[in-house]
């Protein structure tokens, strides 16, 4: 008799490798959004933690303890909070990218879409509770 899906040692194997990459992958992401501001870093941040979860108990430990994203990620954890300052600072990267938009003089439907989008986000990261 076959084991069931759920109990094959390579596929949870295969499975523990596929969420160790995605949350490789992840940091890397948050690392590049760090210095760019096109992408958030927190986000990433978060998903690579919730990957190590599933994947590597080292890795997880490593990024809940690192000194810079730690905070944000225990903070997100306990209680879903984004600090204050992170909703300045995405604040801030979400005007400087829309004004870039619009220096680039894209069509009005693309920034109808692109604001509508950016708003949203905004509407979520300040709904959430801060510290």
């Amino acid at each position: 008799m076959s084991e069931p899906k759920c109990c094959n040692p390579s596929r949870l194997s295969v499975m523990r490798l596929v969420w160790l990459l995605l949350g490789v992958s992840s940091v890397v992401l948050g690392v590049v959004g760090a210095v760019l501001p096109l992408l958030p870093t927190v986000p990433f941040m978060l998903l690579a933690a919730y990957c190590f979860a599933r994947s590597s108990n080292r890795a997880h430990n490593w990024l809940v303890n690192h000194r810079v994203f730690g905070t944000a990620i225990a903070d997100w954890q306990r209680s879903g909070a984004i600090s204050l300052a992170a909703k300045y600072a995405a604040t801030v990267s979400v005007v400087v990218v829309y004004a870039i938009s619009i220096l680039m003089d894209l069509r009005p439907s693309l920034l109808i879409i692109q604001g509508i989008t950016l708003a949203a986000v905004m509407l979520f990261i300040w709904s959430r509770p801060h510290h």
